[in-house]
């Protein structure tokens, strides 16, 4: 074989398959992954020890000069490490969100709230098949396959995005990409974006300090982990915090300096033989063997709701977790439900005795009129077997002022921790 009938595509495959064989090394060596330049390296070294074991002679027995190989080497490294139509929507700050089906227009969502159209980013679906493989072979950190036995696809992009994408079980291939800023979020910069009022966050900063549990709730996008980063960040820096997600989005790592004692665990699905497979049930109970101050779980979504509440109630006061619900009572049925998928045969009673001994706040957000809001904050005040009671001491639409409703107990603590309210309605339990 000659360099001159070595194709783009077949040096393609070549880098490609060079790259996935650092990613897989430098994994099992725990170590970091290669940063762009350095995967523009090893593609030129790879592609450039290829042409030079198969170019051999030309015709009159002359070496092929290494020089005109270069625009097809270029080309093939545009291949595999660009993305395309792809890249720039990627490199848009002000994108949020990006929903791709087959070669059908791209729906973009703005962090504005605003959807946008755009052109194509693929001219065929197979193209867009071809698109995920290169992402996942260039960008995840183990074997991860895309094929119709596989056809679900879900990894952790370099800059924190995570996607996820279909074949086979969807009408058309489909790739949704959810983009998390991870700028050092704070309380203050939530009430610049209309999310709380400035009373609203000084009393969270005092439940975060006096080590309440937290229970964020609402739906997809509404802000939750955006909300969860900023208590995150009200923690005092000397405690430790080990943080739990099926799929790394808080970012505790982003701002060290806050908080330099800290672990972040990550579940893991099964690998191509069925093997690996860590649930976050199984890193809620890893998490306590680490000597956490506080355990603060990305989303509550199974059994492993049953762990995070013994959490609460041994110790690991101030932790913290969202849940999708679509308003704040309902976290509660959903919390004994999620509970019963541990198989443990608990009553009804008892999940809901742990349930209010170990949830002090429910904090609800919503979209209103394009914008993520705080809408409701219930504390809970005990259980009479049945169901959960307790008080809304916010509301969004109340004529009452805000938090005067809190237990006398309560209000105490807080009182302590930087936070006054209103004492005539103040209760007394």
């Amino acid at each position: 074989m000659i360099a001159s009938s070595i194709t783009s595509t077949e040096l393609s495959k070549i880098i490609a398959s060079a790259l996935a064989d650092e990613r897989m090394k430098r994994h099992r060596e725990e170590l970091s992954a290669p940063h762009p330049e350095e995967e523009k390296d090893i593609a030129r070294r790879s592609a450039a020890q290829y042409l030079r074991i198969h170019q051999g002679q030309n015709m009159w027995g002359f070496d092929y000069d290494d020089s005109l190989d270069d625009a097809l080497i270029e080309e093939a490294i545009a291949h595999v490490l660009g993305l395309g139509k792809l890249q720039p929507l990627l490199e848009d700050p002000e994108i949020s969100d990006i929903h791709v089906r087959g070669n059908c227009p791209v729906w973009v969502k703005m962090r504005s709230g605003e959807r946008i159209q755009h052109a194509p980013i693929v001219q065929s679906d197979a193209e867009l098949i071809e698109l995920v493989r290169r992402i996942a072979t260039r960008m995840g950190h183990r074997e991860q396959r895309f094929d119709p036995a596989h056809p679900e696809l879900n990894l952790q992009m370099p800059d924190g995005s995570r996607l996820f994408a279909t074949m086979e079980i969807s009408s058309r291939p489909s790739m949704v990409i959810r983009r998390h800023r991870f700028d050092y979020s704070s309380l203050g910069e939530l009430v610049s974006q209309k999310m709380m009022t400035p009373t609203t966050a000084q009393f969270l900063a005092a439940s975060v300090r006096a080590r309440y549990n937290i229970v964020i709730t609402g739906g997809t996008g509404t802000g939750k982990t955006t909300l969860l980063r900023a208590l995150i960040n009200e923690i005092p820096r000397a405690e430790r915090i080990v943080t739990i997600e099926d799929a790394f989005e808080i970012g505790i790592e982003h701002f060290e300096t806050a908080h330099p004692d800290h672990d972040s665990l990550q579940a893991r699905p099964a690998n191509t033989e069925g093997l690996g497979e860590v649930k976050m049930a199984d890193l809620v109970r890893m998490a306590l063997r680490m000597d956490p101050d506080r355990v603060i779980v990305g989303e509550v979504r199974g059994a492993e709701a049953f762990s995070m509440l013994l959490a609460m109630t041994q110790g690991n006061n101030g932790s913290m977790c969202t849940i999708h619900a679509d308003r704040a009572r309902t976290v509660f049925p959903k919390l004994l439900a999620y509970v019963s998928l541990a198989e443990l045969s608990l009553p009804p009673e008892a999940v809901y005795s742990l349930i209010s001994t170990a949830v002090h706040l429910v904090v609800h957000i919503q979209i209103v009129e394009g914008v993520r809001q705080i809408t409701s904050i219930h504390e809970v005040v005990d259980t009479d077997g049945q169901s959960i009671a307790s008080n809304e001491i916010f509301s969004q639409n109340s004529q009452h002022p805000d938090f005067v409703g809190i237990r006398s107990e309560t209000a105490a603590q807080l009182e302590l921790h930087g936070f006054s309210r209103p004492r005539e309605m103040s209760w007394q339990l």
